[in-house]
């Protein structure tokens, strides 16, 4: 136990993300997107302590089917929908909302008899080019949708954007454009905006807002960290040193020895590694904390153990800790170092990785 890398899940960290949601969505619904385990954080820790949320959006049946057991009652939106005819019962016995988005998934809502209700999301495709409708066929399938007597009528309309993070892109706009055009005169609410649409695109907050990665504390833009657009990391990943070594002036460290010792120096050793989910290809100068201070990784990070030029901090000793990414290590910067995004880290934690919960 006393070698495992910790991810400490701060459920203060959480709610707080949601209310500045909530205060530049407006007078939309925040649907509280906890797609892939909760982007890394655990689904039902999540959805508990994100339980103002108005809905959760859930990346398949399964997800759903945990959170009803975990005892979730809130709204839950499956965002691909129905991958096959016999997911339709299972929707309903679970009283999941499921996004409509290929003629097949239509065919089968049409030949179902089942007479309970199935609350659904009609996605129309704008430019994401992914999943929906073309927007000339949307007046088309939202009728056959309506005229379903099992199908409840207050169908919800959406969207995804394709590059909604970068503000000065004109897709967005056109997309918003598109979707206006496609859903003249169709009754129902619209969903389009994701996290980068809620920070940077006031029209297309609309009645519903998707938001993932902004309540996790990740930044959806490119350049910036969450702390920079205002948001609470949820996660502090650590572990500590085992080992603080005296390497000599050119001497190599690691796999490959792709880092040479400039100078006689220590070099510390942490219990972490891309086992753990931490990213292998993370290169030299990777930048960790040591009781706070900010170093580096020398030489390439392995299964189990990363090594650190501890030059900046020579007091260092076996048993202290060293965070990997958290409030005063953005996530971000770790990624961009990786050639990665923060959420593919954070979703990245293996079972090898404790998690524990911090309410602050």
């Amino acid at each position: 136990m006393s070698r495992t890398a910790l991810a400490t899940i701060h459920l203060g960290a959480l709610r707080r993300n949601l209310a500045r949601v909530r205060e530049r969505a407006g007078k939309a619904k925040v649907m509280a997107v906890v797609k892939a385990d909760g982007y890394g954080h655990g689904l039902e820790r999540v959805a508990r302590a994100l339980s103002d949320a108005d809905a959760f959006g859930v990346a398949s049946l399964g997800d759903g089917l945990r959170l009803r057991a975990a005892g979730i009652v809130k709204r839950i939106v499956v965002l691909s929908g129905p991958d096959e005819a016999g997911d339709l019962a299972e929707l309903r016995r679970l009283q999941l909302d499921a996004v409509i988005h290929h003629e097949s998934q239509l065919a089968w809502l049409e030949s179902d008899r089942d007479p309970r209700s199935l609350r659904v999301w009609l996605k129309i495709d704008t430019g994401m080019h992914r999943l929906g409708f073309a927007p000339d066929v949307a007046r088309a399938v939202h009728a056959r949708l309506r005229a379903l007597a099992n199908i409840d009528p207050d169908i919800v309309l959406m969207t995804h954007f394709a590059a909604s993070d970068e503000f000065d892109n004109a897709l967005t706009a056109r997309q918003i454009a598109a979707f206006d055009d496609a859903t003249r005169d169709l009754a129902g609410p619209r969903a389009l905006a994701n996290s980068a649409g809620v920070l940077g695109w006031a029209g297309a907050r609309n009645d519903w807002v998707r938001v993932g990665g902004l309540l996790y504390g990740l930044s959806a833009i490119e350049g910036k960290s969450g702390p920079d657009l205002g948001f609470e990391p949820a996660m502090t990943l650590s572990t500590k040193l085992v080992a603080v070594n005296r390497v000599a002036r050119g001497e190599r460290v690691g796999y490959a020895v792709m880092f040479e010792c400039p100078e006689d120096m220590p070099v510390g050793v942490a219990a972490i590694g891309y086992g753990d989910g931490y990213p292998r290809s993370a290169p030299s100068g990777t930048p960790v904390l040591v009781n706070g201070v900010r170093v580096a990784i020398a030489g390439r990070v392995s299964m189990d153990l990363i090594a650190i030029d501890l030059r900046n901090t020579a007091d260092a000793k076996v048993g202290d800790r060293v965070v990997l990414w958290g409030s005063e290590l953005p996530v971000e910067e770790i990624a961009a170092h990786a050639g990665t995004i923060s959420y593919d880290l954070t979703c990245g934690m293996t079972r090898r990785v404790l998690f524990v919960e911090d309410e602050a």
